[in-house]
């Protein structure tokens, strides 16, 4: 299944806006992790931006930090009360409010060098400050499988 908005891939890739998933999959702080953990499993992603009405950057959400809630959840009420309990946890509580973003001019050897060094699986892409896109490290992937298959 392929990303929404997944850009098709041309030989002119030379900045974050050339490769990024542009209109990304979002959700607002006062929605629940139930909400989130849905649109994960529906579009089968791995990070959600959360993002005020005016597509502002307020936070991120990760796999390993919805995983890390799940199972906080389970082992202090168990498993029977989890769907009931996402229900009532807001993603305000739990996205991540210190991250990294990258501009949607950045160069993508730049973008990459740093997803390497940093051990980055996202970065939301910006332009004046709202959020526009985002780089995954499968679209860099997805990106050497194109320039392998091409030479």
């Amino acid at each position: 299944m392929s990303k929404p908005n997944e850009p098709e891939l041309t030989p002119t890739l030379e900045c974050a806006a050339d490769l990024m998933t542009a209109s990304p999959v979002t959700i607002t702080a006062d929605a629940s992790l139930y909400d989130v953990h849905q649109l994960m499993r529906e579009y089968n992603i791995r990070h959600i931006p959360v993002t005020d009405d005016k597509q502002h950057l307020v936070g991120m959400l990760t796999q390993k930090v919805i995983i890390a809630q799940v199972m906080k959840i389970i082992s202090v009420f168990g498993a029977d009360a989890l769907e009931r309990k996402e229900k009532q946890t807001p993603v305000s509580e739990i996205m991540l409010t210190r991250f990294d973003s990258v501009d949607s001019s950045d160069q993508l050897i730049d973008i990459a060098k740093f997803f390497l060094n940093n051990r980055h699986g996202c970065m939301p892409v910006l332009e004046a400050k709202k959020l526009v896109g985002v780089l995954t490290s499968s679209d860099f992937v997805r990106l050497s499988i194109y320039l392998m298959e091409k030479s």
